[in-house]
């Protein structure tokens, strides 16, 4: 038996969104009516609420298969709800056991998310319809006990002395992954590369801009493919830089999370790059089809209408192809934002404050860096201790 709830995107006139369609292929009125609210509110980016209604989708399955009504939902019922987010099982479909088969186990960072868009639904409605499942979600607590992952909804909550009946981890604490320097340079030239002989760029220039605009701003993919050509400052004798701007008209979605405009230095390499890429465009005629000082900087070239913005599954279709150039010379699992965990944690072996690097990526508060990437410092802190009988004074014939 398939899914009963579906997620279905939907554009309304230019806006991009998504919902929920339930068995009768019309929209999940509880689902729609709190998606709706998100929407009205402002309180979340066209991709979360993708997130929050594939969370929620999952969740009326499961209450489907488990002939719970939505606004029956207990403890007990949750409990086994969460279980098979953990393990990754289909609602109504049991797997038979396998040796040595673990599974399709979900990492905690992915249910902590999907528990979260659950809360805040339920929490909506409580407050919009007096619907008293959230209540039983949550148990008094003696202190207010704070979590990396704080739903769009984090601001509606009632009762600062309440915390979720059910806990998800913060993760197993290891490193997030990043590239190596010969990586990143395979992954460039993978894209393009200058010819020493006659001096021009052979191979796919704008590709190669995008990922090193990733690697050498440390901004997420979003916001690179949100980048117009007005927020591009060359340098003209001072340091280039780039604004990332929030907007809220991009055709496809994107958005610069939290809302929080920035400015980004970057080197003169990536400046000269960028003024390739500029005139490859003027000398395509791209000038004389669009304003080019207030449109975006990646376009489509080859594929899709031309000169229109490029949608992030261009990327990720570019990424498949570079891993099967590449093969073994990348990791096989790397994706985009990897560029993004490889630019903070440089930035913090080099001794750049954590505050800066909280900055420069745009982060809401300095925990979400540390949380993130505090095992870089920390291990550089540790390998200082190696030596460590150098540091330490033993007296003798002391008792200790």
């Amino acid at each position: 038996m398939g899914p009963v709830a579906v997620l279905q995107r939907v554009n309304v006139g230019s806006e991009l969104t998504w919902t929920v369609l339930g068995a009768d292929h019309l929209p999940v009125l509880p689902i729609e009516e709190f998606l709706e609210f998100m929407r009205n509110a402002r309180v979340a980016s066209p991709h979360t609420i993708r997130s929050y209604a594939s969370s929620l989708a999952g969740l009326f399955d499961f209450l489907e298969h488990a002939q719970v009504g939505w606004d029956s939902l207990d403890i007990q019922r949750f409990g086994r709800y969460v279980a098979l987010l953990r393990s990754g099982e289909v609602p109504g479909v049991t797997r038979l056991p396998i040796p040595g088969d673990a599974g399709a186990q979900r990492a905690e960072s992915t249910v902590a998310t999907r528990v979260a868009a659950v809360a805040s639904f339920y929490r909506y409605h409580e407050d919009a319809h007096g619907v008293t499942v959230a209540s039983r979600l949550y148990r008094a607590s003696g202190r207010h006990r704070r979590s990396r992952y704080v739903s769009a909804l984090a601001h509606t909550a009632r009762g600062e002395g309440r915390e979720f009946v059910v806990r998800t981890r913060r993760g197993d604490g290891r490193p997030v992954p990043v590239f190596s320097p010969d990586q990143v340079r395979a992954i460039l030239d993978d894209c393009a590369r200058l010819d020493p002989l006659s001096g021009e760029w052979e191979g796919a220039l704008r590709d190669r801009l995008v990922f090193a605009t990733l690697a050498e701003t440390g901004t997420r993919l979003g916001e690179c493919l949100a980048l117009r050509h007005c927020d591009w400052h060359t340098g003209r004798g001072a340091t280039p830089y780039l604004e990332i701007v929030p907007r809220d008209d991009h055709p496809h979605g994107l958005r610069v999370k939290y809302g929080r405009h920035r400015k980004v230095y970057v080197s003169d390499d990536l400046e000269r790059l960028y003024s390739e890429y500029l005139w490859q465009l003027v000398d395509a005629g791209a000038a004389e089809k669009i304003d080019l000082e207030d449109h975006y900087v990646f376009v489509n070239l080859s594929r899709g209408e031309r000169l229109a913005p490029m949608r992030p599954e261009t990327v990720y279709a570019k990424v498949r192809t570079v891993k099967a150039h590449l093969g073994p010379r990348v990791p096989s699992q790397w994706t985009p934002h990897w560029f993004r965990h490889t630019h903070a944690s440089a930035l913090l072996l080099a001794g750049c404050p954590p505050h800066v690097v909280m900055r420069r990526l745009g982060h809401a508060d300095i925990q979400t860096t540390l949380n993130l990437y505090g095992w870089v410092t920390e291990d550089a802190e540790l390998k200082a201790l190696g030596n460590w009988q150098s540091l330490c004074t033993f007296g003798g014939g002391g008792d200790g």
